[in-house]
């Protein structure tokens, strides 16, 4: 004990300063195997100590996880039976999310009784605005996706228009509306570009019409054409009745008279090109029966050597030259004169 007390006034007596301050030394880690032992003792106590509450967070965690799977399951069936899965798989997603991350913060909780929920839900505020800038574009394009769904302007199997596509919509996401277009390409549009863009759906209604301009030359009669015309669409398969096809005159051509056909047929493309296809092929066979003339576009071009002195009278009225009793000299003799112009003066 003397040893112990002389090097404990020794290390005392190198620690202070010869101006009478105190020297500050750095604290020593204790790393013996006592020290290790004490703090995993003090983990496993406070992890004793916390069990019935992680048991009891546990148990409320997996019933809203539980609670949130039926919930989807449940809307999935509603949104089947009333043929809107899509609305079902959107809206069944999002209440599963919302129930689990309830039941997440209720587990918090339950584990920290010191957490309070007031300064969960202010944590969540200020990460939700964080996260709404970081993914502005995700959660804009998942709010369009929900209100096409809820608002049902089309659905999938509907043929739209939009933005340069055009095709068969396939499926709508939460993120995108996938279409299909006719030539077998898959296009994947944003849905907040579609919900803030023109869409042409063309299956929107139960009947399309399409037209066709058919030309006949002018020594034809119009009212023989009109009724062979009629016969021929309404003779024509895919053609509907109601409404009925019509002819209308629409221009004057230069080479010929512009009819118009115009007909109803089911909306889909597919259909409406191949009514088209046999309505036009129908039209021609109907007016080559009737000896009814298809003109081929005629030009009339006119040439005329304007420079020489045999070209004719150039007082009268003519293409090219206004009438007048002076009329212009042929460039020929005009060139001449001014020639001998130059020479005499010189």
């Amino acid at each position: 004990m003397p040893f112990a007390q002389s090097g404990a006034k020794t290390a005392e007596d190198a620690a202070i300063a010869s101006d009478g301050e105190v020297a500050v030394t750095p604290e020593q880690i204790d790393v013996s195997p006592r020290g290790l032992y004490e703090k995993l003792d003090g983990w496993i106590d406070g992890f004793v100590t916390l069990l019935p509450n992680i048991m009891v967070a546990t148990v409320v965690f997996v019933l809203l996880w539980l609670i949130g799977m039926g919930a989807k399951r449940s809307l999935l069936l509603w949104a089947r039976r009333n043929d809107r899965a899509n609305l079902g798989e959107v809206l069944g997603g999002f209440v599963k999310a919302a129930l689990i991350v309830l039941g997440g913060l209720l587990a918090m909780t339950i584990i920290l009784p010191t957490l309070k929920p007031a300064d969960l839900v202010a944590g969540l505020g200020i990460g939700s605005v964080a996260i709404g800038f970081a993914f502005k574009d995700i959660l804009q394009n998942w709010l369009a996706g929900l209100l096409i769904l809820i608002r049902q302007s089309f659905r999938p199997g509907d043929q739209i228009v939009i933005d340069g596509y055009e095709g068969t919509v396939d499926h709508i996401e939460t993120r995108v509306t996938a279409i299909r277009t006719y030539d077998g390409r898959l296009a994947l549009i944003p849905n907040a570009d579609v919900y803030t863009n023109a869409v042409i759906v063309n299956t929107a209604f139960e009947s399309r019409r399409s037209e066709y301009d058919v030309g006949i030359g002018y020594g034809d009669e119009i009212a023989q054409a009109k009724p062979t015309i009629l016969k021929a669409m309404e003779g024509t398969n895919g053609v509907l009745g109601d409404p009925a096809p019509d002819v209308l005159v629409v221009d004057l051509a230069a080479s010929w008279v512009t009819l118009r056909a115009r007909w109803w047929t089911d909306p889909r493309r597919a259909d409406v090109l191949e009514v088209k296809s046999n309505v036009i092929e129908a039209i021609k066979n109907g007016l080559d029966e009737a000896g009814i003339d298809l003109p081929y576009e005629t030009v009339v071009s006119l040439f005329h050597d304007q420079t020489e002195d045999v070209d004719g009278d150039r007082t009268s009225q003519r293409e090219g030259w206004p009438a007048g009793d002076k009329p212009p000299k042929p460039a020929r003799i005009a060139t001449a004169r001014s020639s001998a112009s130059e020479t005499a003066g010189q």
